[in-house]
């Protein structure tokens, strides 16, 4: 076996659930030409495996194929959500069962229509604590990726942006950062879940910056350099 294959073999399936939408596709991609095998997760079996399809097109040697996103969930190794918020909850109702034991990623924005550009955080502190109440105990909930222009992912660019990864696991973290990597970005462990809600509010903040300033996708860069 070669250092390649193994190395491809130790890597998880990821399901993204939402896969079909900008974010959720453009992390796909990533994934895929990075050499993860990727499931296309949405509500309908034939939408998902048409955007499967056009990975694979795109990128012939992918492993990427699309299911229903319960049989999506249920059939990888590490599951990622990437739907807007007012859909999470109804998202996190239908693959609970199937995240049991998983490494979840709630990339969920608790973005409120419409203004966008408004800090609004739910009542229970962040959409990432509502998912882990969501699922239980037995799902360890990571956050990430919230930052993240979505136009800018389904290209072959550097991404001028770095990823704050959120958890109350570090080893749960560590899988995650692995994934930021992988998609060509700088990640950093930024604390336990309910810091969450930091991301999750300078998303807002973002947003208006890219209105009053024109820019296509702002980020944000964390300076200094780490000695451990």
């Amino acid at each position: 076996m070669s250092e390649e294959t193994a190395e491809s073999q130790s890597r998880p399936t990821v399901a993204v659930i939402g896969g079909t939408g900008d974010l959720g596709g453009g992390l796909a991609w990533r994934w895929a030409k990075a050499g993860y095998s990727v499931i296309v997760g949405s509500r309908g079996q034939e939408k998902a495996e048409r955007a499967a399809a056009e990975i694979q097109e795109d990128l012939p040697n992918a492993d990427v194929t699309g299911l229903e996103n319960v049989a999506a969930a249920d059939a990888a190794d590490l599951v990622v959500l990437t739907v807007p918020f007012s859909s999470q909850t109804a998202n996190l109702e239908a693959i609970g069962d199937a995240c049991q034991g998983k490494v979840l990623v709630d990339c969920t924005v608790p973005l409120v229509p419409p203004k966008v550009a408004r800090v609004q955080l739910p009542d229970a502190g962040s959409a990432a604590q509502i998912a882990q109440e969501a699922v239980g105990d037995g799902v360890d909930v990571v956050s990430a990726f919230h930052n993240v222009g979505a136009e800018h992912l389904r290209s072959d660019h550097d991404i001028d942006c770095d990823v704050l990864v959120f958890g109350n696991k570090v080893a749960a973290r560590e899988q995650v950062v692995a994934l930021v990597e992988a998609a060509s970005m700088k990640a950093w462990h930024a604390g336990p879940l309910a810091n969450s809600a930091a991301a999750e509010a300078f998303t807002s903040v973002l947003i208006g910056i890219n209105k009053r300033y024109g820019i296509a996708g702002a980020g944000l860069r964390i300076t200094g350099t780490p000695t451990k």
